[in-house]
């Protein structure tokens, strides 16, 4: 099985400001004559590491990585103002001309693949290809599933702690219960939400609990971000007009090359997502991987990952 590149450093960094009060962090590295490829993080809010450089192939690919609105090294930290899926849309084409790049593969996981459709979709002369995982396109049904009832049924114990915050009277909107928290004036309050929040996704990504995973998305900043963001943007549904909207604007892009990768055992993101966008899409490329969860660390959807990249090298 294939594994991710050695570890390798950015050749370049920046800033771009992309409105009065935003300021997103990006990283340029491999070849910078090679072919560009662009990595959309997760979450909303997870943010990017120096591991995501190395789903890609050094001496093929010009590898840029940046971190959206509000998480990671971008400026301000975990605000929501001026944070939405069309605003980061606007963000990536405004990197991409400043980068002086005519056209780029995609590839991104979780939120990263919502965030990728937007854009294809938004802007599908500019993409030569696209790699998916762990395929979300922020349906109301999927929103239930995790967050009311459906992956309670798989992981009854960290559900007890997930809603262990919130009064019975709250519980029939726990979303909504959550921003209420995460959005407090109180500063214990917002930490202890986040922090719930975030320890509930790190311990349902994986097929087998990963505890280095799960210490990393509960660091303070971290949980912050991912917490604050994830639920603003749940509660606005992604600011998708309609709940198929991702899947009803596919035909501007259905000539565009696609992999869809997943975990046939993805609690966060289930298969089932994955199933109706290729059903929609009869061109993509569906591979489940039998043996994994949501996590792009597992070594099924590494493999995966890595295999889609550098068959997507001559693109």
């Amino acid at each position: 099985m294939r594994t991710r590149y050695p570890p390798i450093e950015p050749n370049q960094i920046g800033y771009l400001q992309v409105s009065p009060i935003h300021s997103i962090y990006w990283e340029e590295s491999g070849n910078s004559n090679g072919r560009p490829i662009l990595f959309l993080h997760g979450g909303p809010g997870a943010g990017t590491d120096a591991a995501h450089r190395c789903f890609f192939d050094p001496s093929a690919y010009r590898i840029i990585l940046f971190d959206q609105r509000g998480c990671g090294k971008s400026k301000p930290h975990a605000e929501l103002k001026e944070n939405t899926t069309w605003d980061l849309v606007a963000d990536i084409e405004k990197l991409r001309k400043h980068l002086h790049i005519s056209s780029w593969v995609v590839f991104g996981g979780s939120w990263g693949s919502t965030l990728a459709l937007a854009y294809a979709e938004t802007y599908p002369l500019q993409v030569k290809g696209l790699i998916l995982r762990g395929i979300f396109l922020c349906r109301q049904k999927e929103l239930q599933w995790f967050y009311h009832s459906g992956a309670s049924f798989l992981f009854p114990d960290e559900w007890d702690k997930f809603i262990h915050l919130i009064p019975d009277s709250e519980r029939g909107d726990l979303i909504q219960a959550y921003y209420r928290r995460l959005t407090s004036s109180d500063s214990k309050i917002r930490s202890a939400a986040a922090h719930t929040w975030s320890g509930y996704e790190a311990a349902t990504l994986g097929l087998k609990f990963d505890a280095k995973v799960f210490q990393a998305c509960m660091e303070d900043d971290r949980a912050e971000a991912i917490a604050r963001i994830e639920c603003h943007y749940f509660i606005n549904r992604c600011f998708l007009k309609t709940d198929n909207w991702l899947l009803d604007h596919l035909a501007s892009i259905r000539k565009i090359p696609v992999i869809l990768v997943q975990g046939r055992y993805d609690v966060i993101c289930p298969l089932e997502t994955a199933w109706r966008l290729h059903q929609a899409w009869p061109e993509s490329r569906l591979e489940i991987i039998a043996d994994a969860g949501h996590s792009a660390s597992e070594p099924g959807i590494t493999d995966a990952l890595v295999c889609a990249t550098d068959e997507f090298r001559l693109l």
